[in-house]
C-alpha cells in the first residue's frame, strides 16, 4: 500500500498531542477504531490513517522558531492511504485538511504524495528549461514586467503600454490579474494587438518575449478561451489558480491543445498562508501544489518589497518549485495495533522518487533595480525578476525602467556592485533608478 503524508503544526497549551494525533488519523479515515470488533478492524485496516511522529515543542524550547518559542505546539505527521481518495488535488486536500482546518489552531505545514498519486500528474509542461528554450535565454535570470492601470483603456492605449515595456528588454509581460474579459480589450483582440507590438519591438531589440494573457471567465469555458487566445497568437497564459482551484490548473496544463506556458498568480493566497496558527504553509500552497498541478511559472510575494513574505518562506517556496522531488513513496511498516500506540513507533520507508519539471519562481511586489542583488543572492540564476512600478515608475520612462533592470542584472551577474555600475555612462537608466529607489544590500 502507498500513502500520502501530511504534517501539521497543532497549538494547544494543555492537549495530549499523542491522543490528538491519533484522533486525526482515525477521524479523517475510518472514523472510529477502538469500538470496532476485531473482524471489522481487519477489514478496515487498509483504510486507517497512521500516526508517524509527534514532535512536541514546549515554551522556551530552543528547537522552536523565535516567533513560536513561547507557545506550546506539536508537529504531527500522519499517513493517509491512497485507497481512501481519488487521485486529484481537491480530494487530497479535503482528506488531509478539509474538516481538520476548522479544528482550532492547526496548520498544514507540509505534504508529500505517493508515487502512485503523483503518476497521475505530469507537472509543468515547459518548466524552467522549456520557458528558457522558448525565449532563447539560458545564461541569466529572466525579467518580467506587468501591465498597470489598464482597466478602462482601449486597445490603442494597451498597445502603447505594451510596446514601451517590450522596448525595455523584458522577457515576459503579463496582464494585470484584475484585467478580465471586457468589451474594450477582449482577449482575442488583446492578444493580436500586443503580439504585433512584440514583433515590432523584437525587430528593434532582437529579443523574443512571452505575453501572459489573463485567462478568465466561467470555469467551463476556460479551455476554449485558452485555445482562442492561442489561435490569436498568444504564447503564454496568466491564471488566478486559487480562485478557480488547483484541479482547474491541472486540467489546463495537461490539455494537449494548450501548447503554451502557464504563469500562476497568487491572488487569494493571503487568506490561506500568513498565519502561523491556521491555514496552509506557503511552500505547500504556492510551491508543491502549484508545481504538481502544472504551473510553469509561479508568482508569490517577495521578502523585499511592498507585500512582504518572510525570506525563509520564500526560500521554502523556491525549494518546492525548483529542487524538491515533491514526493516520497511511503510504505507502512507495522500493523493495526500500532495505531493505538502513540509512542512514535510507527515508521514508513522512503523507497522511490518521482521528479517533475521545476517551475520558475517569480518573487513579486515592490521590486526595483536596487533589489536585484538580493534577489539573485537568494534565488540564483533560475528566477524571474518581476516588476510593475519599478519599471513604469522610472523617471526616464517605461522602456528605461526595463533597461535599468537589465543593467542591474548584468552588473550583478558579473560581480559589479550596483553603485559602481551606475557610474558607467552606458548605464544612465540604472543610475536614475538607484537615485530614485536606492540600493538594498
Amino acid at each position: 500500500m502507498s500513502y500520502c503524508v501530511a504534517t501539521y503544526r497543532s497549538f494547544d497549551e494543555k492537549a495530549d498531542f499523542h491522543k490528538k494525533a491519533l484522533s486525526i488519523a482515525v477521524g479523517l479515515t475510518v472514523g472510529s477504531w477502538t469500538d470496532l470488533p476485531d473482524a471489522k478492524k481487519a477489514e478496515m485496516d487498509k483504510h486507517l490513517g497512521r500516526v508517524l511522529s509527534v514532535e512536541i515543542h514546549e515554551p522556551g524550547d530552543s528547537s522552536g522558531s523565535n516567533k513560536l518559542s513561547q507557545e506550546r505546539y506539536a508537529d504531527i505527521r500522519i499517513a493517509y492511504p491512497d485507497i481512501n481518495f481519488s487521485a486529484d488535488i481537491p480530494a487530497l486536500l479535503v482528506t488531509v485538511f478539509g474538516k481538520l482546518s476548522m479544528d482550532g489552531r492547526i496548520r498544514l505545514i507540509d505534504l508529500h504524495v505517493s508515487e502512485a498519486f503523483m503518476s497521475r500528474f505530469s507537472g509543468p509542461k515547459f518548466g524552467i528549461a522549456g520557458v528558457r528554450n522558448l525565449l532563447g535565454v539560458h545564461d541569466r535570470p529572466l525579467l518580467m514586467s506587468i501591465f498597470k492601470s489598464v482597466i478602462g483603456h482601449d486597445l490603442t492605449a494597451l498597445r502603447e503600454q505594451f510596446y514601451g515595456q517590450a522596448l525595455g528588454g523584458v522577457d515576459l509581460i503579463k496582464d494585470d490579474e484584475i484585467l478580465f474579459e471586457n468589451p474594450l480589450t477582449p482577449i482575442g483582440k488583446r492578444v493580436e494587438v500586443c503580439m504585433a507590438a512584440a514583433a515590432q519591438a523584437q525587430a528593434e531589440t532582437g529579443q523574443k518575449l512571452l505575453y501572459a494573457v489573463n485567462l478568465t471567465g466561467p470555469t467551463s469555458k476556460l479551455a476554449a478561451q485558452a485555445r482562442q487566445a492561442i489561435d490569436a497568437g498568444a504564447n503564454a497564459l496568466l491564471f488566478n489558480v486559487l480562485a478557480y482551484g488547483f484541479d482547474v490548473l491541472h486540467e489546463l496544463s495537461s490539455d494537449k491543445s494548450i501548447t503554451i506556458p502557464i504563469a500562476a498568480h497568487p491572488a487569494l493566497a493571503g487568506a490561506l498562508y500568513p498565519s502561523p496558527h491556521y491555514g496552509i504553509a506557503a511552500s505547500v500552497l504556492l510551491g508543491k501544489l502549484m508545481r504538481l498541478a502544472g504551473a510553469d511559472l509561479v508568482l508569490f510575494p517577495s521578502p523585499y518589497g511592498s507585500v512582504v513574505m518572510p525570506r525563509e518562506e520564500n526560500l521554502a517556496i523556491q525549494h518546492a518549485l525548483v529542487t524538491e522531488q515533491l514526493n516520497t513513496e511511503y510504505l507502512y511498516q507495522g500493523n493495526a495495533a500500532s495505531t493505538e500506540d502513540t509512542s512514535d513507533k510507527a515508521e514508513v520507508s522512503a523507497e522511490h522518487a518521482f521528479i517533475l519539471r521545476p517551475s520558475f519562481p517569480v518573487p513579486s511586489a515592490g521590486i526595483h533595480p536596487g533589489l536585484v542583488p538580493l534577489i539573485l543572492r537568494d534565488f540564483g540564476s533560475d528566477v524571474v525578476v518581476n516588476a510593475g512600478g519599478g519599471i513604469h515608475g522610472h523617471p526616464m520612462g517605461t522602456a528605461a525602467g526595463g533597461q535599468a533592470f537589465r543593467q542591474a542584472i548584468e552588473a550583478t551577474i558579473n560581480g559589479v556592485p550596483l553603485a559602481e555600475a551606475a557610474l558607467s555612462s552606458s548605464n544612465l537608466e540604472l543610475k536614475a533608478a538607484t537615485e530614485l529607489w536606492g540600493i538594498r544590500s
